[in-house]
């Protein structure tokens, strides 16, 4: 029995199963929609905080409070990406053709595309957790680490001041250590980002190449 679909477009039943096996990934896109919830509330709770204790803070602390909320944003536009990019190559077509709110990379998505913005997306919220290091490194030079017993000590000694204090720390979690590691680990991102760039540039333009030989061609 050929397994080619018939010219009524209705495939034979094993490729029918196989082909609607692609459903069930839509328990897990709905799973990110929930996801993307909890990160709107997470974001509502710390901008409710900023703005209440903005008083008790310094620069340095609604910085790095600003820098979480743009974090935040960013993991919620990956998520979009991977919600819709995902659904519309992988599932099934949005049919948003003509859509007033229809995105601009949607028109052309597929899995090279959105591999390569995801990677771009990893970078983009890698930064913004370099530079809240970065920061943190600058506010808590020579505070103990809050693991050690001199940590816990300077913690338990400071408690009445950091309540009065919202900003004032009485120790770090952020060592040297961490954050050459963590600059490591965003240079792969980067690197990982070109390799995947480089390597979808050549898989077009080899395609390209062969469609313009095999139109000469004919």
């Amino acid at each position: 029995m050929s397994d080619v679909a018939p010219k009524n477009g209705r495939l034979n039943p094993l490729p029918a199963l196989i082909f609607s096996s692609r459903w069930l990934q839509l328990p897990l896109y709905l799973g990110l929609i929930v996801a993307q919830g909890v990160y709107v509330y997470l974001f509502v709770k710390e901008l409710v905080h900023l703005i209440t204790e903005t008083p008790h803070l310094g620069e340095q602390q609604i910085m790095l409070i600003v820098l979480g909320l743009i974090d935040v944003v960013m993991i919620s536009n990956l998520l979009v990406m991977v919600i819709v990019g995902g659904y519309e190559t992988f599932v099934s077509r949005l049919r948003l053709e003509g859509h007033p709110d229809q995105p601009e990379w949607l028109s052309h998505v597929n899995a090279s595309v959105l591999k390569v913005k995801l990677a771009m997306a990893i970078i983009g919220i890698s930064s913004i957790h370099l530079l809240k290091t970065f920061i943190e490194v600058g506010m808590v030079n020579g505070l103990p680490l809050c693991s050690t017993p001199e940590g816990l000590a300077a913690m338990e000694a400071m408690k009445p001041y950091i309540a009065q204090n919202l900003g004032l720390k009485a120790c770090t979690n952020v060592t040297m250590h961490g954050v050459l590691w963590q600059t490591v680990i965003h240079s792969v991102f980067i690197l990982s980002a070109l390799g995947i760039a480089w390597t979808d540039k050549l898989m077009t333009g080899g395609a390209a190449k062969r469609e313009r030989e095999h139109a000469h061609a004919h």
